[in-house]
């Protein structure tokens, strides 16, 4: 073996590697910087070396194309790093889910495009004629799934596309959309580079990516994420087997892969089967109202400051709300002043609060509240019964116990946050509005429940300005 090839082999590796320790690091909030960092620095290196190495077999001539690319990718990229609050992470999640779909998707079209004359007469004994065409017509199927799929995902995170829509017969639907897609794969094997196959098979596989995603319910949102991440990595992965590179087919696997879990995990926090995530659509539609007007117990923040004047256990619930006004600091400093006086503060953290998994754990870790005050569903539900007060910052369908009292509703099943079990629940909320599941909210009119009505950072910095006068 030539010195050169070792090398590029040897970086390949060390990439590899990165993106082992980069997933690895990811696993916890401490350590999840540094994990970035390796994973960005790893693929920074695959794509020196994959450049290096292309240009030293065969020439690259379009070097300005590739630097202009870079540049204006880079720059696109800081600005929305830059510019995104936290509240638009799960759409820029979501993005960039349905950018890698794409492009992985593009690089096969043009590959497949630029084979034709070299695929004119496949032989079905050469392993690499049978290989290419189906890694061609794969990685278009998954990748133009995951840019549709995440482009509603992405509308309907942000609101745009609020509607779940049903077509009659829409599984049967996506059956034959997914079988036709198959047929032109196979099709592709017999007439590599066929132009009207590829056409083709990408028109179907966007549609049925649309398909795959217009009928969830919101509330079932972080599945969805979770699912179209680990197809934008099965993509990646199969482009390299297009492109014969090693460090995509690791990379994509790996990403694959930690989609997959990340989406069994995201399944059994929310008492799901994923196949009834997709097929059945639950959390597609909003509970009916029952017309029975109730009324709800609403405070000022002098008055609800009173429920922790001699409190001695205080959990606090953070929910999406808190992310929109951008609370997590006054929640912080809320929780310090609590602990200064002898309160024992936890945070109860449920896996799908937000809008993607560990949304909530990024806002208290920006916030700089300790890792070790973040307590996970199963760890803090047995310990509401023995709370004097659960906070309820912008929590809506994580708390909502129709998801116990309403099995058929959209919520049904999913586990909950115990905090009506919580000796006095105060919910810090802008309005009665349900949450993104569209239930209203038996708690908010429990006699055990206060409502503090505003934006989440204006009620929690005059509720911690009333504590401190206590």
């Amino acid at each position: 073996m030539e010195l050169a090839p070792l090398l590029y082999d040897l970086a390949y590796l060390v990439a590899a590697v990165l993106f082992i320790f980069g997933l690895k690091f990811l696993s916890s909030p401490r350590t999840a910087p540094l994990g970035n960092s390796l994973g960005a620095f790893g693929m920074f290196l695959a794509v020196i070396v994959t450049l290096l190495k292309m240009n030293a077999e065969t020439g690259i001539i379009g070097w300005p194309v590739i630097l202009a690319g870079v540049a204006l990718g880079g720059l696109i990229g800081g600005v929305m790093a830059k510019r995104v609050e936290m509240t638009g992470m799960p759409e820029l999640v979501g993005l960039f889910n349905g950018f890698g779909g794409g492009a992985s998707a593009l690089v096969a079209l043009s590959e497949g495009l630029r084979a034709r004359g070299a695929f004119v007469d496949p032989d079905p004994a050469n392993i690499g004629d049978i290989v290419f065409p189906i890694a061609v017509g794969t990685s278009s199927l998954i990748g133009w799934v995951t840019l549709t799929g995440s482009l509603i995902a992405v509308f309907k995170l942000n609101g745009v596309f609020r509607k779940n829509v049903f077509l009659p017969g829409q599984n049967g639907i996506k059956a034959l959309l997914f079988l036709g897609c198959l047929a032109m794969i196979g099709g592709l094997v017999s007439t590599p580079g066929s132009v009207a196959l590829m056409v083709g098979l990408a028109v179907a596989a966007c549609v049925l990516g649309v398909l795959f995603v217009i009928p969830i319910g919101g509330a079932d949102m972080p599945v969805v994420v979770s699912f179209l991440n680990s197809l934008s990595g099965l993509a990646a992965a199969a482009t390299g087997f297009v492109v014969s590179n090693n460090a995509l087919i690791i990379g994509g696997s790996l990403v694959g892969a930690a989609g997959l879990i990340l989406t069994g995990i995201m399944c059994k926090a929310m008492n799901r089967r994923f196949l009834d995530v997709v097929f059945k659509a639950y959390g597609g539609g909003a509970a009916e109202a029952s017309g029975e007007k109730r009324t709800v117990q609403g405070y000022e923040a002098e008055e609800a400051a009173l429920v922790f004047d001699g409190a001695r256990s205080v959990i606090i619930v953070p929910g999406y709300g808190m992310a929109v006004s951008q609370a997590q600091h006054v929640v912080q400093e809320f929780a310090t002043v609590l602990e200064e006086r002898g309160v024992d503060v936890k945070f109860a953290i449920h896996p799908v609060a937000g809008r993607m998994p560990g949304h909530m754990n990024v806002l208290l870790a920006e916030a700089s509240v300790p890792y070790d005050k973040l307590f996970d569903l199963d760890e803090i539900n047995s310990e509401f019964s023995d709370c004097d007060v659960a906070l309820v910052v912008g929590a809506n369908d994580t708390v909502n116990p129709a998801a116990k009292t309403d099995p058929g509703g959209p919520l049904g099943g999913m586990p909950i946050l115990d905090v009506e079990k919580a000796r006095t629940v105060l919910i810090v909320k802008r309005s009665l509005s349900p949450g993104y599941a569209g239930v209203d909210n038996d708690l908010f009119y429990r006699p055990s429940t206060m409502m503090l009505f505003g934006d989440g950072k204006k009620m929690l910095t005059e509720l911690l300005m009333a504590v401190k006068e206590l």
